[in-house]
């Protein structure tokens, strides 16, 4: 969802001000205020590649799999791209007008571990890329790369690190997923806080999970999110809760809820779209998600509701976690801790319907930006 690119914020104004010293943390905290984003129609190929003259953008993938024992695995990598603004005036090449983050992340259910890695460059120099013409997104040796017709996609995705490797494959298998109004959502309740966003759910996923050495074979399902922005998380938003939801017969789910301080919704959203095709958008009032369970995590002291309802026009279910820590300490990257993972999906009797993740910030400590 949009406000995830947040998570990449905090460290590149760090970065930022220790690169530029007369350049104070609040002035880069504080950008020129966004206007709203018209509607338009989304245009693909082109718009499978970045768009550098908005100010956060990322391409998210999520998934699970599994090796011929049955092994299984989650996964999770996102590259994410954001426009430095008081660069675009410096003069000097070596100003970071755009910066390149990458998130890679499995979670071995059998081993009961969550692996993560994270890299950071500017765009330029031969360190990092994002291209404009189709997703093919460049961080040192990492990498995302589409190929192929528009309703065939084929990504190739190789993040290679010191205790985790991630050498994919996912081929599309449904058409393109236009989020909100025909690719224009709503985050928020100002109509500045918008993004464009489409999905590709139902991913065939393929290739390779290593670690620690180990090499694992392995196949499954995956999510891709890719989203575009000008505008920041509303000031009154605590966190948010988001699920995306590969369900067994096809379908696709997908749900979140901005939290005020107090813990209620201050927006919320979603679609579902059924195996045949058909899909619909969720508003605001349709959507709920109710904690019904909690983990505390013993380093950060969060409580993150690892169990939760969801109440949606696609029915009631229910969401389980996996592993109940996955919790992502990114405090030397990104500057925050939140958790995210792999999670299974249940319907009103208590029946596994569908696996994907589950996504949850601002309980380890609000978002900020300063």
């Amino acid at each position: 969802m949009a406000p995830r690119a947040l998570l990449a914020r905090r460290r590149y104004l760090q970065w930022l001000a220790s690169q530029v010293p007369s350049l104070t943390l609040a002035a880069a905290a504080w950008p020129q205020a966004a206007t709203a984003l018209s509607a338009r129609p989304l245009d693909f190929p082109r718009d499978f590649g970045a768009h550098p003259d908005l100010r956060t953008e990322w391409w998210y993938i999520t998934g699970h799999a599994q090796d011929r024992s049955g092994r299984l695995f989650g996964f999770q990598l996102t590259f994410f791209r954001t426009r430095v603004d008081v660069a675009q005036s410096l003069q000097s090449r070596f100003a970071a007008r755009q910066l390149i983050f990458a998130h890679a992340a499995v979670t071995d259910v059998q081993g009961r571990k969550l692996w993560h890695d994270q890299r950071i460059a500017r765009q330029g120099f031969g360190l990092a890329q994002a291209s404009k013409e189709d997703t093919d997104v460049r961080l040192d040796r990492w990498s995302l790369q589409r190929q192929g017709p528009v309703q065939a996609s084929l990504y190739s995705a190789s993040l290679p690190a010191q205790d985790l490797a991630l050498e994919l494959q996912f081929r599309t298998t449904q058409p393109l997923l236009l989020q909100g109004q025909q690719g224009l959502s709503r985050k928020g309740p100002q109509a500045a806080q918008a993004s464009y966003y489409y999905s590709q759910p139902q991913l065939a996923a393929q290739g390779r999970i290593g670690l620690k050495g180990q090499s694992f074979e392995v196949q499954g399902r995956a999510w891709l999110d890719h989203e575009w922005s000008e505008e920041l998380l509303h000031p009154q938003a605590q966190g948010w809760d988001w699920i995306g939801m590969n369900l067994d017969d096809g379908s696709a789910l997908t749900a979140f809820v901005l939290r005020r301080a107090d813990g209620s919704a201050l927006w919320a959203g979603g679609s579902y779209r059924t195996a045949g095709g058909a899909s619909r958008s969720f508003e605001p009032h349709e959507v709920k998600m109710t904690p019904l369970r909690h983990w505390p995590s013993p380093r950060s002291k969060a409580r993150y509701p690892v169990e939760w309802q969801v109440d949606t026009p696609a029915g009631r279910h229910s969401v389980k976690t996996l592993l109940d820590d996955q919790e992502l300490d990114s405090r030397s990257s990104t500057g925050t801790i939140y958790w995210e993972g792999l999670s299974d999906l249940l319907d009103a009797q208590g029946r596994r319907v569908g696996r994907g993740y589950l996504e949850m910030t601002g309980y380890a400590a609000p978002l900020k930006m300063s």
